[in-house]
Order: C-alpha cells, then structure tokens, then sequence
C-alpha cells in the first residue's frame, strides 16, 4: 500500500505578460502555490492554486500554504494512502471550515498522484473521456469601447466561441458603450456575456441592466454580492437578461438556496470555488438535477493551474456542454493560443493544448505536466515562506 512520506509548498509569482486592469486592481503578476504530494516509493503529485486574492476566495499565498503545513499535511495526508481521496477530502471538511482553494490544491496534486499511480490521465478517474476537447470563451480585458472591440474581433477570427466583458474601467456610461460595441463587432449570433463579479447594488443592477438588454447579452454573471441570493432571484424576476452566478454558487448548500428560491438562470463552476475536483463532480450533478446549466472556468494561473478543470471539461457530460472560460495560462502570457508561449515561460512545461478556441487536457499519466523547476526558483514569491511536512517535522523554507 502506498503511502504520503512529504508534502512541500512553494509560493510562485508569474509575471503578466500584459497587466490586468480589473475592477478596483491592477494585476501585474500571479501570486499562487505550488503544492508537491510525495510518496514512498518516489511518485510525486503536483498542483498550482492558481490565482490567489483577498476578494474572491480571500485565500493568501500565506493562508494557503499555513492551512496546507500546519493542519492538513500533519493531521490527514502523513502516512495516508493518496489512492483514497473521498477519504482525505471528507477529513479535509471536517478538520478546516471554508479554505476550499488550498483543499481544492491538495485535492489536485492527489488526482495527480494516484493518476501516476495507475498510470492513466485524470479523466480516466473521473469517468473518461466524453469529448476530445472543451470549447472555450474569451475573457475581454477591461478598457475603452474600441479597444475592447478589437480584442472582441481577434477571439471571434481565432476561433473562440464565447466573449465576456468586465466592467468597471471607466464610467458608467463607458461601460455601455463598450457592451454596445463588442456586440456590434461580434454580431447578433455570438456568445456575449458580462462579469460584475458582484460589485452592483440590486439598484444599480436593476438600472444597468434594463440599459443594456437591448445589447442581447447571453448572460450577466453575478451582478449582485455573493451573500445576497434572494437579490438574485427579485432582480431575475424585473429583467430579460439571464442571470448566472459565481460567487453566490460555492457550496453545496449555496447551490441548494439558489434552486429553492429560483434566484439563477445557470451557474459558473471553478473548481478551487468547489474545493477539487471530487466536490466538483458533486456540485455538477446538483447543478444537472436542477437542469441548470454551467459554465465552467478557472482561476488565472499556469499550465499546471488550468490542467485539472482541461481533465473535468471533457470527462464530465453536463459541462462537457457548456462553454468553458478556462483560459488562465493565455491569459498570463498574452495569447490566444498555446503555440505561442515560449518554452520555460510557465510553471508548466508542457501545458494544455489551446488552438482554435478548443483546450485539449495533456495525455499521460496524472495530469500530463511537467514542473519547470527552474522557473519556480526564478519567479519565487520574495517576503513569503515556504515550507517541508516530512514524517513529524515541519521546516519552512
């Protein structure tokens, strides 16, 4: 029986190719944890967190790697066996309340390991293969109307199937014009959606959106604060837009309240939102018994970040359907295709294939990646400790 002998967590910072201008912050560079699961006979696991921030999961490079070191590695995954992750994940739930983004790590460099254990590719544990690949969605950079546009057209002629817009870089009516204009760029028939990420009052929301109903959006996601649930379900009933959510759908019984009170017209699933892929697969067969429909994304992050949800989207049939937002990788290194990033700019060696609008998760054993040791030396998070869980002993590094 194998059996966790080492856990180590390395905080990461990947600069961004071109920063990031989103609703009150400015993104110059990716703060994550690389998590590394090894067992006693050499096989090693291994994970990004992706994107950490105090607004949307409010998990830290520090609280991630503190959560990992002090309680999970010591208390669960010492000595256990990595094969048994429904085992692990409900220890996980009982022993740490909330911190589903550094559970959602440890659950990844799991599917890793056992994956290398068996030697199958993670969607091979989730089911296999349902689809070669996963359409995805552009996600548009905040900005004025035409430059907005013009990112608009370059996804539309690569191949993407999906645009979504931030809001928030300039006024109010700056962010009409800029809704109008993608939508007069990408035609009627397009995909189009926008992200509030929860920063309107149901006033404002109610506002703004019979403004831009005209626009024909496909969907607005989460226009009100995560807590505010029966908001969503009054400001569905007064517009035609469909309303989506993504903060206010994080657990299980989040996503119940949302049923109940018919306050969603879909759901936006990250996996680390879940907390792994394991809870994942729960939290879609709710979504697939309501009938609501979900789209799928994932935190800005590597290779390695985005390679979990590449292995999800074509196992599992509900999102298999939807369109997928998982586009972190590109996102960082300023692309809209995966040939095109240099070799040893990732944490990832060998990345997810994107090309078309299509991802392809890697073949292989676990996930398929390769860690690139020397870009996690380079890009080392200054002012932040890592650390080593080795039998008793805890060393930070």
């Amino acid at each position: 029986m194998p059996k966790i002998v080492k856990v180590e967590c390395f905080p990461v910072s990947s600069p961004v190719k071109k920063p990031m201008i989103m609703p009150n912050t400015y993104i110059t560079a990716i703060h994550s944890v690389i998590l590394k699961i090894t067992c006693d006979d050499g096989t090693v696991g291994i994970a990004d967190s992706g994107d950490t921030s105090s607004w949307y999961r409010g998990e830290m490079q520090p609280s991630i790697i503190g959560m990992i070191t002090n309680v999970i590695a010591p208390r669960i995954l010492i000595g256990e066996d990595p094969r048994n992750i429904e085992k692990i994940v409900a220890k996980m739930d009982l022993l740490v309340r909330d911190n589903n983004q550094a559970k959602a790590t440890v659950d990844f460099a799991l599917h890793d390991l056992k994956g290398k254990l068996y030697g199958v590719p993670v969607y091979d544990l989730l089911g296999g293969r349902t689809t070669e690949g996963s359409r995805q969605g552009w996600v548009l950079s905040a900005g004025k109307p035409e430059d907005v546009a013009a990112e608009a057209k370059q996804a539309k002629e690569t191949g993407f199937h999906l645009f979504k817009m931030k809001i928030g870089f300039g006024t109010l009516e700056d962010d009409i014009a800029m809704i109008h204009a993608v939508r007069d760029t990408v035609g009627p028939d397009a995909y189009l959606t926008i992200d509030a990420n929860g920063f309107w009052s149901y006033e404002k929301a109610l506002h703004i959106i019979r403004r831009i109903d005209s626009a024909g959006l496909d969907l607005i996601e989460q226009p009100l604060p995560h807590w505010d649930i029966e908001g969503l379900a009054r400001l569905r009933g007064q517009v035609k837009t469909p309303i989506y959510a993504d903060e206010s759908a994080q657990e299980l019984h989040h996503l119940k309240e949302i049923i109940d009170r018919r306050a969603a017209d879909g759901l936006f699933l990250k996996v680390q939102k879940a907390g792994g892929l394991l809870k994942a697969q729960r939290w879609l067969t709710m979504a697939r018994l309501a009938g609501l429909p979900v789209h799928c994304g994932c935190m800005i992050g590597s290779g390695l970040e985005h390679s979990p949800a590449a292995h999800l989207w074509v196992a599992n049939e509900w999102a298999s359907q939807g369109l997928n937002e998982s586009t972190g990788p590109l996102t960082i290194h300023g692309t809209m295709e995966s040939k095109n990033i240099a070799e040893g700019a990732d944490i990832a060696l060998n990345m997810p294939k994107f090309e078309g609008g299509m991802c392809y998760p890697n073949e292989g054993p676990g996930l398929g990646i390769e860690l690139n040791e020397a870009f996690l030396v380079k890009n080392r998070t200054p002012g932040v400790q890592g650390s080593i869980v080795e039998g008793d002993t805890i060393k930070m590094v």
